[in-house]
């Protein structure tokens, strides 16, 4: 018996290797975004622009059965479903069908509510997007929805700590960035402006602290436990507000991506405590020589983002980001197969 379902797995991702990328939108429930799929198809791919990229997909084409297993992406802070595009692909090339919630007031269209306002709605819109999979009569019947994978980078990391069993605190992230406003200053005030070693540079940590002290004295713990989600990816997180013992032993498989050269999310206070922390979280990629950036491909031109977040998510000189791209996308799908699949 055991063989016969091999095969059958076997001859399903085949199946799916020669199937196209479907594109699709789907409306989101309570208020919510909409959630953007990528899915095996057999429809034909053809040119389609989507804000600055121009993609190979198969727009609104019928969706075909892959491996039956789904992994939901969590965009980082004012994030969009096409610089995940790339992952998505080697994804589906695997089986997988890939959904990508817009996580409310947190997305390239609408960047009034990041950090800890967006993190404490975003568990719960990844498991929305889980029920508008299952809700949905083109994709339903094709999805086994008892084993979901889940991948999140930068924000979207901290959303996925929060559902492999991580619990943070608004006053946990005021107290990191009080304690080291200096030396984490971009994980504290996010895109809107850096320490440049002048005179500004006292006035500016000076209102980044009044605000932060203003807005998070919330000490209640965060976490979300949705039990269909049974492997997760947490690539550059903001890691600084958790409780580190609640990640010592993750409800679910945990893997890290890191980058060594990241000051968006610096290593030390970030990925490296959640390491530290958790001896049995698996090392998916690491990356000494990227920058925060290298969990995004393809990546928005630099005409299209501001200076700062050039900065902060640009990749280092002499970085080969097309094989650091390969390697991580290879590496996450295996994780994937290796904790989804039977």
């Amino acid at each position: 018996m055991k063989k016969q379902l091999a095969a059958c797995l076997l001859a399903l991702a085949a199946a799916a290797a020669q199937a196209g990328m479907g594109l699709m939108e789907l409306p989101g429930a309570k208020g919510d975004g909409p959630v953007t799929v990528y899915y095996p198809t057999s429809a034909a791919e053809q040119p389609l622009q989507r804000g600055p990229f121009t993609f190979n997909m198969a727009w609104q084409g019928a969706p075909v059965r892959g491996n039956g297993r789904l992994v939901v992406i969590s965009h980082g802070s004012g994030g969009a479903p096409w610089v995940h595009a790339d992952l998505a692909r080697a994804l589906v090339e695997a089986g997988f069908t890939v959904a990508l919630p817009e996580h409310k007031g947190d997305h390239y269209k609408d960047f009034s509510d990041p950090g800890p306002v967006s993190w404490k709605m975003r568990p719960a819109e990844v498991s929305r997007a889980i029920d508008a999979m299952a809700a949905d009569s083109r994709f339903g019947p094709l999805l086994t929805l008892d084993r979901v994978g889940m991948f999140g980078g930068s924000a979207g990391g901290h959303t996925a700590l929060s559902l492999a069993g991580g619990r943070w605190s608004p006053a946990a992230f005021r107290g990191h960035c009080q304690a080291h406003i200096e030396d984490d200053f971009s994980s504290c005030v996010g895109y809107t402006t850096r320490l440049r070693g002048n005179l500004l540079d006292g006035l500016k940590k000076a209102v980044a602290l009044g605000v932060i002290r203003q807005r998070f004295d919330d000490e209640t713990w965060y976490t979300h436990n949705d039990p269909r989600i049974a492997a997760v990816v947490a690539a550059v997180p903001f890691a600084a507000d958790f409780d580190m013992p609640s990640l010592a032993v993750p409800r679910v498989p945990l893997g890290l991506v890191s980058a060594g050269k990241d000051i968006n999310q610096v290593p030390r206070f970030h990925i490296g405590a959640v390491r530290a922390a958790c001896a049995a979280c698996e090392t998916v990629a690491d990356f000494p020589d990227a920058s925060h950036g290298v969990m995004l491909s393809p990546t928005p031109p630099a005409e299209k983002i501001s200076a700062i977040a050039q900065e902060l998510n640009g990749d280092p000189p002499g970085f080969d980001r097309p094989a650091a791209v390969a390697t991580l996308n290879r590496a996450v799908t295996a994780f994937f197969r290796k904790h989804l699949l039977p």
